[in-house]
């Protein structure tokens, strides 16, 4: 079977050049379903792979699942989109995988930013939603939050006005940095807002740190068909190291998404033991509920110290510090004991705070010894 481009033609975001679908190889399944055979009886001539496994690998890796990892992985990752949807309450078709949350906020991007198309930001909130669409040659449009003192809230009167020039609009709930919990009334008065533009923009609520909230946007899709939520098993689910993420959407969104993911992002071990974590979400969940413990405990230590943190429902604490050359210092007198910390630049609106992960006890208490008034 050939690797070439489908002779069908798709419709490119507007803005952007006519292209075609890249077709990729169909699954030993697929091929098996079409013609009566199975699965096992499929050998790949089309693939250009080692007929033979490395040994070593499958070895080390055999106690845990049975790897096939000389050929490639199945491009449509039947296994890990079902599981994910199991887990989100969606369907398969309504599930496109990636690798971690980032390669799919690439995907959006990519899908539904033209080259001078429009990216609307609140700010601060997570970095990388303003790198891509950069990359992408769209036009920023940062609209600030609320000052600490409102937790640094969503502000709607700046906010809504700005949706209707808008291609995607990036929400974080919670949101990274800050921590706090962005209130499902308020996304759905967001999505509420662009359903009344006249090209109503993408909205992305990224839910990264979805199972330390007690809401979620997903039952949202059914009325608002420009919803588009994220979600990674790096957080939670302690997979950071194997590159998990999938996105929930109306099918419409996941077929553009699909259009521009590659074929094989996800390894064969990632996907596998992506799948089995999230049919076992329960793990996930006792240890979000561990990590708000020490959390709570975390921040009452570092307020004796003279750090006070903002309200937080995550694995991490936003603490203000002081100046930005206080911040910086601090920082500094950290990494001199080996701990790094999340530091913000001059020009940040963060200035002056550093962000904390919530990790063991004996090594959060070895911070708080660093930081000792």
């Amino acid at each position: 079977m050939t690797e070439t481009a489908s002779s069908s033609p798709v419709t490119a975001p507007a803005g952007a050049a006519h292209s075609q679908v890249y077709t990729w190889e169909p699954s030993n399944a697929a091929i098996a379903a079409r013609y009566g055979l199975r699965p096992d009886d499929v050998l790949r001539f089309d693939t250009n792979t080692s007929p033979v496994a490395p040994g070593l690998v499958e070895e080390i890796l055999r106690g845990l699942f049975d790897p096939t990892l000389n050929e490639y992985p199945d491009s449509a990752y039947a296994g890990l989109t079902n599981a994910a949807a199991a887990y989100a309450g969606a369907a398969p078709t309504e599930i496109v995988v990636g690798a971690g949350a980032d390669e799919l906020i690439d995907l959006v991007a990519k899908a539904f930013l033209p080259a001078g198309g429009t990216s609307v930001i609140p700010s601060p909130t997570y970095a990388m939603y303003g790198v891509l669409s950069s990359q992408r040659a769209a036009r920023l449009v940062s609209v600030p939050r609320l000052g600490p003192d409102r937790g640094f809230a969503l502000d709607l009167e700046a906010l809504l006005p700005r949706l209707a020039e808008a291609n995607v609009v990036w929400l974080c709930a919670p949101n990274n940095p800050t921590g706090a919990p962005e209130p499902l009334s308020t996304i759905a008065r967001v999505l509420e807002a662009t359903a009344v533009t006249a090209r109503p923009p993408v909205v992305v609520v990224d839910e990264a740190y979805a199972e330390f909230s007690t809401e979620t946007a997903v039952p949202l899709r059914d009325r608002y068909p420009n919803l588009v939520v994220l979600r990674t098993l790096s957080k939670a689910f302690a997979l950071a190291g194997v590159r998990v993420g999938y996105a929930i959407a109306a099918r419409q969104v996941i077929e553009r998404l699909e259009r521009v993911r590659p074929p094989g992002s996800i390894s064969t071990v990632s996907a596998t033991l992506g799948a089995a974590a999230l049919s076992n979400p329960d793990v996930a969940r006792r240890n979000a509920r561990r990590l708000q413990e020490e959390a709570a405990w975390f921040a009452r230590r570092l307020e004796e110290a003279g750090w006070p943190p903002y309200p937080s429902v995550t694995n991490f604490l936003l603490v203000r510090v002081g100046t930005h050359e206080a911040a910086e210092a601090a920082a500094d007198r950290l990494l001199r004991h080996g701990i790094v910390p999340r530091t913000f630049g001059p020009a940040n609106p963060l200035r002056g705070h550093l962000r904390l992960t919530v990790r063991t006890r004996p090594e959060n208490e070895r911070l708080l010894s660093v930081i000792a008034p």
